[in-house]
């Protein structure tokens, strides 16, 4: 009698010896360290990220919140262990759509923010040329106090100041920003 290969689908002529043994080990572990991966990237968010997560299984939640508190590396390495476990009850498709929503929510931002840097470091070095594309974009802008909050950085980069002006007028684009 053939012995019958392990991971594939084993062929003979006899009925009750076909049958399919299903993922293979490595299979099997590549889900699971990706389980656990995800329950890692689930620890590392925070509290008020973590709200925004739909985690339905409490055991889960509960063991998230708590790696907070683990600072041991081989406590830690258990206790992710302990979440992949039990990441495997639950559907992890839900949970892998809210943390790519939150992770693109994250990118946005720090794209928005540095568009602004842009926008600001254009004001300094171009001045009032820069200005109209600016009311251009936001026509609810103070002209004057953009003008006055220009010229204060522009005289603190001449005399090698801290960035106080700077931070303010960044500051008031991200106003304006927020408003639009």
């Amino acid at each position: 009698m053939p012995k019958p290969i392990r991971g594939k689908r084993a062929k003979s002529d006899d009925p009750d010896m076909d049958f399919d043994e299903g993922p293979s080990k490595s299979a099997r572990k590549r889900e699971m360290t990706a389980l656990q991966e995800l329950g890692e990237a689930l620890c590392a968010l925070s509290p008020r990220e973590l709200k925004k997560i739909p985690i339905d299984d409490e055991d889960l939640h509960a063991a998230i919140e708590e790696s907070s508190r683990i600072r041991q590396n081989s406590a830690m390495r258990r206790h992710r262990q302990y979440i992949g476990k039990l990441m495997r009850r639950i559907d992890p498709e839900p949970l892998q759509r809210a943390l790519d929503a939150l992770y693109q929510s994250r990118k946005d931002k720090t794209l928005l923010f540095q568009e602004l840097e842009v926008l600001r470091d254009t004001l300094i070095s171009d001045g009032d040329q820069a200005l109209g594309q600016v009311i251009d974009k936001h026509p609810e802008a103070d002209r004057q106090q953009l003008r006055q909050l220009i010229r204060e950085a522009q005289k603190e980069a001449a005399a090698d100041k801290p960035p106080a002006a700077s931070r303010r007028l960044f500051r008031y684009l991200r106003e304006l920003q927020s408003l639009a």
